[in-house]
C-alpha cells in the first residue's frame, strides 16, 4: 500500500513515507526490507515524472540521504533525458539550479570559494548554451547582492560580496563584450544584455565609458529583437552620475504620436514606449543641468520634454506613473528654487554651489533662476494642461462612471487612484505657484469650452473640476476670489442649461466637490455661500445614486469651516440663516435616508424632540418600549444625539443632562430583556432581530456617553455628574450578563473616562477591575478568535489604568497582579497586530512605572526573566514582525536596567542557584546566552555570545541596538528570504513626519479643509 502511494506522482509525494523508504534502504533491517526499498527507489528514479517532485522533497525533508536521492534523480534527468524535456521545463530547471547556486554562493563565496568567478567565466567560454546559463547565474547574483540583500544578509556579508564582485568584474565585463561582439545566437545576446542591465547600476564607470560598451549597446538599439533590453541598459547608464564623460547627442527624429502608437501597438512596442519614458525620466533626473548648458543642448532638452509630455498622454497607468514621478520632481525643483529666492544660501545650495554667498552674487543667482523659469515656461504650460486633462479622482467624489458608461455611486475606494491624485495635486500646486496667471487662464479656457459644448464630456468636466479643487489655498485671496466667482457661476449656469439626469448628476458632483474645497472663499462671500447651500439642499432631493450622500457630506464640510456665518444676521437678511433653515427643515430632509439625516443633523446641530414623547408614554406603560418600531425610534434618536454631541462637545451638556437618567433606565431594561431572551433561547437567541435591535440601542447609548465625555472640555464636575450613576446600570450589568450579552463598548467607555479624568478615577479602579477583569479574560483567553472587539478594548482599558491610575495597580494582590501580567503577555503573543501593539505599549508603561516605584525589586525579581523569555519568543517569531520596534524598546529597557544598578536584589533564586553571580548583569548575560542557544541550535555558542555581548554594549544607543538585533534575526535564518520591511518601520514613520512639516510650509500643499482646528472662522 505504501509503495503504491509513493509511486502515485499525480500529487505531491509523501516526504515522510519517502524518508522511511530511504532509511530502510540504508538501514540495518532484514535483507528483504532493503531489497523492497531498493525496488521502490529504482522505480521512482525511472519514472519520467519523478524529477518534478525534487523541489518539494528538498524543501520538506530533513534527511541527508533523502536529499542525496533527490539530487541523483535530478542528475539522471539532466544526463539522459534533457533534450526530451519540453522547453518550459528545461527553463524552469535551469532557473531553479541557478537560484540554488546563488544561495550556496551567499554562504561560500568569497571566503571558501575564491575561484568562483574565474571558474564560471572559464565554463562560459566552452559553449554558448553553458554561457547562457552562466549569464543567468551572474544576473541572479547581482540582484541578490545589490537589490534584495536588505533584510536577508548581515551588513558585513553584503559589504564582502559587493567588494568581491567589484574586484572581479573585469572578467565578467570581458565575457559580456566578447559575447556581444562574436555571438549570433539571439537567446545568448538577450541573456547577456539582461545580465549587463543588472550590473550597470553599480560597476565602476570606466567599464562603461573607457571601453566599447556604450558603442556596442547603441549598435544593438535599432534591432527590434534587442531594442527593449538595450534601452533598459541605456536607462541604467542614464541614471548614473558620470562626471566628465558627457557627450550629448541631440534628438533629430520627428515627434511621433505616442498615443496612437501605444493604442495600436503589440506588447513589445508598448513596452518600448514605457522603456522610452523610463530612459527620458532617468536621463533628465541625473543630467538636466548639462542639457541646460548650451543652446544646442537646450534644443535637445525641449524636444525630449515634448516627447515625454506626449508619452504622458498614453492611456496606461504604469506609463503615466513613470512620467508623473519625473514631472513631480522637476516641478518641485523649479518651485523650491523660486520659493528659496529670499534665502540666497539655500538657493546656492540648490544650484550646486559649494561656497559662501557674497552680496554681489545674490542678484546673479536670482537672475539665473528667472532665466531657468523662462526656459521651462513653455513645457510647464503644456504640463499644466496635461495635469488638468488627466487629473485623478479625489476621495470626496462619490459619483463615478462604470464600465458600461453609466453614472453610479462608487462602492469601493481605489487606493491606487487616491495615491495618484495626491501626487498630481502636489504637482499642480507647485505649477500654480510658478505661474498663477497661466494656471487660471488654462482652467477658465477649458471651462468655457464645457459651457459652449465644444469640449463637453463627463470625463473632461470631472478632471477639470478635480484640478480646480486641488489647487485650493495656493492663490492669494484676492486672485482666488476672482477665480472662484467665475468658476462657480459657470458651473451653476452649466447645471441650468444641461439636460439629462446623468449629466446633471455629474455637474452636481463637480459643483459640490469644488465648493467643498474653498471654505476661505465661502466665508468671505455670504451671498455665494447662501446660494451654494441652497443648491446643496436641491441636490438632497436628487435621487440619483450618490448625489444625496455627497450633498450631505459637502454640507457638513462647509458648516464645520463656516459655522459662524450661519448663526449671525448677515447684511441684507432679517434673521440668521439657521432660523430659516430650521423653518424649512422637514421639506429639506424629506427625501434623505436615515444615515443622511444623521449627517445633516450633525451639520446643523439641531435635535429631534421625539425623545420626550417616547419617555412620556413609557412612564404610563413600560411595555410601550418593547415595540420594535419604538425601539427603532429610540435608536434613531440616540444616533442623532451622538452626531450632535460629536459636533457640540461641552455645549451638548444641557441636552444630555435632560435625557441621561432616562437613557440609563432604558439601557437597564433592554439589558434585562436581552438576558432573558438568551437564557430562554440559548446562544441562537442572540442572533434574532429583536435582540440585535435591543443591543444596538445599548451600544448607541454607550457610544453617545463616550462621545460626549471625549469631546467635552476637561471639567471635573462633568465627570462627577455622569460617572457615578453609570456604575451599576453599566458596570454591574456587564458583570451580571452572560458573555454573549456583554457589550465591548463598556470597556472603551471606561477607557475614555480614565484617559479623560486620569488620577481622579483611582478610587474607582477596584470597582471597574472587579466588574470587568476576570469575566472578560475568561471570554478572550480561550482562543485567538472569539470576541474580537472585546480583546482590543480590554487592553486599551488596562493601558489607560496603567498610565493614569498606576497606584491602584500597586495595591492589587499578588494573584491579581499576576493575572494582569499574564494577560499582557497573552496580548503581545496575539497575532492580531493592534492587540499585540497595545499589549507591548502597556508592558512598557508597567515596566517604567514599577522601576520608579518602591516595589521595583519585588516586581522585577518575579517577572524579569519571564518577560525577557516571552519577548525573545515573539521577536524571533515571524508572525510578530510588525511589533519589532516595541520588542526592541522592551529589551533595551531590561538590559539598561540590569546594568544601571537600579536592581539591588539578585534576580536569580539564591536557594536553588549555588553559583554566586557578582551582579545581575552577569547573571542576565549568561541566562540570555543559554536561552538563545537552546532556541537556535543552528547557531554556534560563539555567535550567540557575540550577539548577547553586543546587546549590552549597544544598549545606550537605540539605533545601534536595533541594528544589532536586525542582523541577529537575519543571521538566525528565521527571517531570511521573507518580507522584512516591518523591521524598518520606525525609520519610515520619521520620514513621513518630516515630509508633513515640509508640506505645511507651502501654501495649498495641504488642502484647507484637511487642516484641523487651524482655520479661523470669522
Amino acid at each position: 500500500m505504501a509503495a503504491e502511494k509513493l509511486r502515485d506522482l499525480s500529487q505531491p509525494i509523501d516526504v515522510a513515507l519517502l524518508d522511511a523508504t530511504v532509511s530502510a534502504f540504508y538501514g540495518t533491517g532484514s535483507k528483504e526490507e532493503r531489497a523492497a526499498a531498493d525496488h521502490i527507489l529504482r522505480d521512482l528514479q525511472n519514472n519520467p515524472e519523478m524529477w518534478l517532485q525534487v523541489v518539494h522533497i528538498l524543501s520538506n525533508t530533513q534527511s541527508l540521504n533523502t536529499k542525496f536521492f533527490a539530487l541523483q534523480v535530478l542528475e539522471g534527468v539532466i544526463k539522459y533525458r534533457w533534450n526530451a524535456l519540453p522547453a518550459e521545463q528545461r527553463d524552469g530547471m535551469k532557473n531553479y539550479i541557478s537560484e540554488v547556486i546563488v544561495k550556496i554562493l551567499k554562504h561560500e563565496w568569497p571566503a571558501r570559494w575564491r575561484s568562483f568567478i574565474p571558474d564560471l567565466v572559464a565554463a562560459a567560454k566552452t559553449s554558448e548554451t553553458i554561457c547562457e546559463n552562466c549569464m543567468a547565474i551572474l544576473k541572479l547574483l547581482s540582484e541578490e547582492v545589490f537589490d534584495f540583500s536588505r533584510g536577508e544578509m548581515t551588513q558585513q556579508k553584503i559589504k564582502e560580496l559587493k567588494q568581491s564582485l567589484n574586484s572581479e568584474f573585469q572578467l565578467i565585463h570581458e565575457l559580456c563584450l566578447y559575447v556581444l561582439s562574436a555571438s549570433q545566437r539571439a537567446e545568448l545576446i538577450r541573456a547577456t544584455l539582461a545580465t549587463l542591465h543588472a550590473f550597470l547600476s553599480w560597476i565602476p564607470l570606466g567599464y562603461i565609458f573607457e571601453s566599447p560598451l556604450l558603442e556596442t549597446l547603441l549598435k544593438f538599439f535599432p534591432v527590434p529583437a534587442y531594442r527593449n533590453l538595450t534601452l533598459q541598459c541605456l536607462t541604467e547608464i542614464a541614471a548614473l552620475s558620470f562626471g566628465d564623460f558627457y557627450n550629448v547627442q541631440p534628438l533629430s527624429h520627428p515627434l511621433p504620436t505616442f498615443l496612437d502608437a501605444y493604442a495600436n501597438g503589440n506588447s513589445e512596442e508598448q513596452a518600448f514606449i514605457q522603456n522610452l519614458a523610463l530612459f527620458f525620466t532617468s536621463f533628465f533626473k541625473s543630467h538636466v543641468r548639462v542639457l541646460e548648458s548650451s543652446q544646442e543642448n537646450i534644443s535637445a532638452l525641449l524636444l525630449g520634454l515634448e516627447y515625454l509630455i506626449n508619452i504622458s498622454y498614453v492611456d496606461d497607468t504604469e506609463v503615466f506613473k513613470v512620467c508623473l514621478d519625473y514631472w513631480n520632481s522637476l516641478v518641485l525643483e523649479l518651485f523650491e528654487a523660486h520659493h528659496n529666492l529670499e534665502n540666497p544660501a539655500a538657493t546656492a545650495n540648490m544650484m550646486g554651489l559649494q561656497m559662501p554667498v557674497l552680496p554681489g552674487m545674490v542678484d546673479r543667482l536670482g537672475s539665473q533662476i528667472m532665466q531657468r523659469r523662462q526656459l521651462y515656461a513653455g513645457p510647464m504650460s503644456k504640463l499644466r494642461l496635461l495635469m488638468i486633462c488627466r487629473m485623478a479622482k479625489p476621495e470626496e467624489v462619490l459619483i463615478v462612471e462604470d464600465e458600461n458608461g453609466n453614472i453610479v455611486r462608487e462602492t469601493m475606494k481605489d487606493n491606487d487612484v487616491l495615491v495618484q491624485y495626491k501626487i498630481m495635486r502636489e504637482t499642480l500646486i507647485y505649477l500654480a505657484h510658478l505661474d498663477h496667471e497661466d494656471t487660471e487662464k488654462q482652467m477658465l479656457k477649458k471651462l468655457s469650452k464645457q459651457l459652449s459644448g465644444e469640449d463637453w464630456t463627463w470625463n473632461n468636466l470631472n478632471t477639470l473640476c478635480w484640478a480646480i479643487g486641488s489647487i485650493s489655498g495656493s492663490m492669494m485671496e484676492e486672485q482666488e476670489n476672482r477665480f472662484l466667482v467665475m468658476v462657480i457661476r459657470d458651473l451653476l449656469n452649466l447645471c441650468e442649461i444641461t439636460k439629462g439626469k446623468d449629466n446633471k448628476a455629474v455637474i452636481a458632483s463637480n459643483i459640490m466637490y469644488v465648493v467643498g474645497q474653498y471654505p476661505r472663499f465661502l466665508r468671505a462671500h455670504w451671498k455665494f455661500l447662501k446660494t451654494v447651500v441652497n443648491k446643496l439642499f436641491e441636490f438632497m432631493h436628487e435621487t440619483h445614486p450618490g448625489v444625496q450622500d455627497m450633498a450631505c457630506d459637502t454640507f457638513l464640510k462647509i458648516v464645520q469651516k463656516c459655522k459662524r456665518k450661519f448663526v449671525i444676521v448677515q447684511v441684507g437678511e432679517n434673521e440668521p440663516f439657521v432660523s430659516e433653515l430650521l423653518t424649512t427643515l422637514p421639506a429639506t430632509i424629506g427625501d434623505l435616508e436615515p444615515h443622511q439625516i444623521h449627517s445633516f443633523y450633525e451639520s446643523v446641530e439641531s435635535l429631534l424632540q421625539k425623545w420626550a414623547e417616547i419617555i412620556g408614554q413609557a412612564r404610563q406603560s413600560v411595555d410601550f418600549l418593547k415595540d420594535q418600531d419604538v425601539i427603532r425610534a429610540v435608536l434613531n434618536i440616540l444616533q442623532t444625539n451622538t452626531s450632535v454631541a460629536s459636533s457640540l462637545g461641552t455645549y451638548f451638556l444641557p441636552q444630555i443632562s435632560l435625557i441621561f437618567l432616562d437613557m440609563l433606565n432604558i439601557y437597564r431594561m433592554y439589558s434585562e430583556l436581552i438576558s432573558t431572551s438568551i437564557a430562554q433561547g440559548g446562544p441562537y437567541a442572540s442572533r434574532t432581530s429583536i435582540v440585535k435591535l435591543l443591543r444596538s440601542v445599548k451600544r448607541e447609548t454607550l457610544k453617545l456617553i463616550e462621545t460626549f465625555l471625549d469631546k467635552a472640555e476637561d471639567q471635573p464636575h462633568i465627570g462627577k455628574q455622569f460617572v457615578p450613576p453609570m456604575m451599576d446600570p453599566v458596570l454591574g450589568d456587564y458583570a451580571r450578563n452572560l458573555p454573549d450579552a456583554r457589550e465591548s463598548e463598556v470597556l472603551s467607555l471606561f477607557a475614555t473616562i480614565i484617559n479623560k479624568y486620569k488620577a481622579t478615577m483611582i478610587e474607582d479602579v477596584p470597582r471597574i477591575f472587579e466588574a470587568v477583569f476576570q469575566c472578560t479574560l475568561e471570554m478572550i483567553t480561550k482562543n485567538f478568535e472569539d470576541y474580537p472587539e472585546h480583546r482590543l478594548k480590554f487592553f486599551s482599558l488596562l493601558r489607560a489604568i496603567a498610565t493614569h491610575c498606576f497606584p491602584a495597580l500597586i495595591h492589587l494582590s499578588s494573584e491579581q497582579l499576576k493575572l494582569v501580567m499574564d494577560s499582557i503577555i497573552w496580548a503581545f503573543r496575539h497575532t492580531e497586530r493592534n492587540i499585540a501593539e497595545t499589549g507591548l505599549n502597556l508592558l512598557l508603561e508597567m515596566l517604567k512605572n514599577f522601576q520608579a516605584s518602591e516595589f521595583c525589586n519585588q516586581f522585577y525579581r518575579t517577572y524579569f526573566l519571564t518577560i525577557e523569555q516571552e519577548i525573545f519568543a515573539v521577536l524571533t517569531d515571524t508572525f510578530h514582525k510588525p511589533g519589532f520596534k516595541l520588542h526592541v524598546l522592551v529589551l533595551q529597557h531590561l538590559f539598561s536596567l540590569v546594568e544601571s544598578g537600579g536592581l539591588t536584589e539578585p534576580l536569580w533564586d539564591v536557594a536553588t542557584v549555588s553559583y554566586p553571580y557578582p551582579n545581575n548583569g552577569m547573571f542576565v548575560r549568561e541566562y540570555t546566552i543559554k536561552l538563545l542557544s537552546s532556541s537556535f541550535p543552528n547557531m554556534t555558542t560563539t555567535e550567540v555570545t557575540q550577539f548577547v555581548n553586543g546587546l549590552f554594549e549597544s544598549r545606550a544607543d537605540l539605533f545601534l541596538f536595533k541594528d544589532h538585533i536586525r542582523d541577529f534575526l537575519i543571521q538566525s535564518k528565521e527571517f531570511s528570504a521573507q518580507d522584512n520591511k516591518d523591521l524598518y518601520a520606525e525609520e519610515a514613520a520619521a520620514q513621513r513626519e518630516r515630509e508633513r512639516q515640509r508640506m505645511l510650509s507651502i501654501p495649498g500643499l495641504i488642502a484647507p479643509n484637511e487642516i484641523q482646528d487651524e482655520m479661523v472662522d470669522s
